[in-house]
């Protein structure tokens, strides 16, 4: 795996002002800062990044078109939403397996750069409720191979205050089967994303978390 440097600081300038910034005006006037420190770094690394990935597991692709790839476009959809702030203020791309087609809410990778949160993150995220009734009987009916990735991983994100309907509440894994998301994370300092060793440190991350993808992905009847 070579080294190379994706980004810089600027990256986290931009990023800290267009938060303090959030109109169209203050964007189209640093359109081209966005475009050569945010979005051609970052298509250029997933660009790397997609033999890295192969290697991973060849059923994920980064895919690095501008328009329509694995980079999440900076424009909010601010149509459902109370806050109409017209960008996001990160900079951020998925990695979903090649038979997922345009469902995000299925097992994959997730890479988020921004200013004081930067991670890159694995499992499935807001699934709807019939795969996530698959995945529940998934732990259920292969609980131990559900503890073996257990030991490997810290599971985060929403979860039910109690047990959720058909599971008994003294099962050995109701913790578990409380989620409704299933997602770990590796979290990076901004100097290390700055880095020449960042790639590496993806891919060592993303790595570690293989095992939840493995079992996620087999859960809800993809190809694995």
């Amino acid at each position: 795996m070579g080294k190379g440097i994706y980004f810089d600081l600027e990256l986290f300038h931009f990023l800290r002002e267009l938060k303090q910034n959030n109109n169209r005006d203050w964007f189209q006037a640093n359109k081209q800062r966005y475009e050569t420190k945010l979005k051609q770094p970052m298509l250029q690394f997933i660009a790397d990044f997609a033999p890295e990935l192969k290697k991973i597991h060849p059923r994920f692709v980064a895919d690095p078109k501008p328009s329509g790839g694995s980079m999440f476009r900076i424009y909010r959809d601010i149509r459902f939403s109370e806050d109409k702030s017209p960008y996001k203020t990160q900079v951020s791309a998925h990695f979903q397996h090649h038979r997922s087609g345009k469902d995000v809410h299925v097992p994959g990778f997730y890479l988020h750069l921004e200013p004081g949160m930067c991670f890159g993150a694995a499992g499935i995220w807001h699934p709807d409720a019939r795969t996530l009734i698959m995945i529940r009987k998934a732990i259920v009916n292969r609980l131990q191979d559900w503890q073996k990735v257990r030991k490997k991983i810290q599971l985060e994100g929403d979860r039910l205050v109690r047990p959720p309907k058909g599971f008994s509440a003294d099962h050995p894994a109701i913790e578990d089967l409380k989620h409704k998301d299933f997602v770990s994370s590796v979290y990076f300092e901004e100097g290390r994303v700055c880095g020449p060793n960042f790639m590496s440190d993806v891919v060592t991350g993303y790595k570690r978390i293989l095992p939840l993808v493995e079992f996620l992905t087999k859960a809800v009847g993809m190809p694995w």
